[in-house]
């Protein structure tokens, strides 16, 4: 893998802003000197022609979509689109794909949502096997899977170059290091907020985990790291609040980033929530936790 990602990078959305807005943003975590900018796919902006937009006007900073929906677009599309930016902003794209959520999928797209895995599979044997007649990249752009469970991230490192976790701690990080092996690349989400008054915390945190904590595929991951269906009533216990979200002071925020770095993560992402309960990210904690500071 020729891209060059640094330890530390940002996953937010970023739909909130304007698209010179979010450039802005961009340009900012740039100069602070954060190696990626993750951007999700839900409902939305489409993530692949906002990254193109950045990526042209930026100059280092890495772009990766932290998740692209598979059942967005067909796997010609998706091979045409990593083939299309690892072309225009070379060694700075990370193609993120994931096979999303049931009510996503079948409610609000109108898809039949199939087996995880084995259709993750048939995908990206699809995207392999696509046909792109137009000029190649030098290197292509790396795949990463939304793999949380053992199968899902057993595949990420045969068929892709590593994981991209999601709503996930660092006991899950080394669970996940352990299973694809010491090669392919790793990459978790952890959201985080400047905030030492617990109970102000946990209220940002389980507005945060409100849509999550009702998703099974969020709530199977948890189970087998030891929460329970009790953490997820009344909004989230204050233990899975606390395991989900990492609130503090700068202090307390970096040991939990160092957590994931010493449980085995390659690169962090840090979601910055706002104390306010505002969509768009914290710029902060994002100055205080910035790599050039």
């Amino acid at each position: 893998m020729s891209i060059s990602l640094g330890k530390l990078g940002v996953w937010t959305f970023i739909d909130g802003y304007t698209a010179s807005e979010a450039l802005s943003f961009a340009k900012k975590l740039e100069a602070w000197g954060y190696a990626a900018l993750w951007v999700p796919e839900a409902v939305g902006r489409d993530p692949f022609s906002t990254i193109a937009y950045m990526a042209a006007n930026t100059r280092e900073l890495v772009f990766a979509t932290g998740i692209a929906n598979i059942y967005a677009r067909d796997a010609m599309s998706a091979n045409a689109i990593r083939n299309t930016l690892a072309e225009l902003a070379p060694d700075r794209f990370i193609m993120g794909l994931g096979v999303s959520h049931a009510p996503l999928v079948s409610d609000i797209r109108g898809h039949d949502y199939k087996k995880p895995v084995s259709h993750m599979r048939r995908y990206l044997e699809a995207m392999e096997g696509a046909l792109y007649m137009a000029p190649q990249a030098e290197d292509q752009a790396p795949l990463l899977l939304g793999a949380l469970r053992t199968n899902m991230l057993k595949l990420s490192a045969e068929k892709g170059q590593g994981a991209h976790p999601y709503f996930v701690t660092p006991e899950h990080t080394a669970k996940a290091r352990s299973t694809i092996g010491p090669d392919a690349l790793l990459c978790p989400e952890q959201a985080v907020l400047l905030e030492t008054d617990p109970d102000k915390a946990r209220k940002v945190a389980r507005q945060h985990m409100e849509t999550y904590i009702g998703l099974p595929n969020y709530r199977n991951n948890l189970k087998e790291l030891g929460f329970s269906d009790a953490d997820f009533e009344n909004g989230g216990s204050d233990k899975l609040a606390d395991a989900i979200v990492a609130w503090g002071d700068e202090d307390t925020i970096r040991a939990r980033i160092q957590a994931h770095w010493d449980a085995g993560a390659d690169h962090v992402c840090i979601q910055p929530l706002s104390p306010d309960g505002a969509m768009t990210p914290d710029l902060g904690v994002l100055e205080l936790l910035a790599p050039n500071a």
